[in-house]
């Protein structure tokens, strides 16, 4: 099951099932009824855009949080240990200061594929700013902002197992 390494972590159930779609080349049409806007882009195509969607998300759910000082779409940003998002803490000395950035790199990807699956994306960066690690409250805080957050990582890994 090679063509399933972004399943890895699921249930052989649910892999023999995914595995079925692509062996029968029915999972695009599987997911395509599942998200019938994938062939219209969303609106979400600019680094204004992004920083624009990314600071209303946090501003609805993580208004206490520290702020945000960029938010951007990595052209170069391919799925390593299947991530499509990165973010990064810097800090550095500024004469007797330490300012710190927090800085949000999305794949260019995610212009592709359904805005849920974007958001999804985003609200996991988010998440980070106050979990650093992949840990039960982390996943709540995931799922508080977005209800539907497993399935939406679900349905973004079968986009990723659908382009090869």
């Amino acid at each position: 099951m090679a063509a399933l390494k972004y399943l890895a972590g699921y249930s052989p159930n649910l892999q023999q099932q995914v595995q079925r779609l692509v062996d029968n080349n029915e999972l695009g049409a599987w997911l395509e009824k599942r998200y019938p806007e994938h062939n219209s882009p969303h609106m979400i195509q600019t680094d204004a855009a992004l920083y624009d969607f990314t600071q209303g998300l946090k501003q609805q759910h993580m208004r206490s949080s520290d702020p945000i000082s960029k938010v951007f779409f990595d052209t170069r940003m391919h799925v390593i240990d299947n991530a499509l998002g990165q973010h990064q803490f810097v800090s550095r000395v500024q004469g007797s200061k330490l300012k710190r950035k927090n800085e949000i790199k999305v794949s260019a990807l995610l212009k592709t594929l359904p805005e849920p699956l974007l958001r999804m994306v985003v609200v996991h960066e988010l998440a980070h700013l106050r979990e650093k690690e992949h840990n039960k409250a982390f996943y709540h805080l995931c799922q508080h902002m977005e209800g539907d957050y497993h399935q939406l990582e679900l349905d973004l890994r079968l986009f990723l197992t659908l382009r090869g």
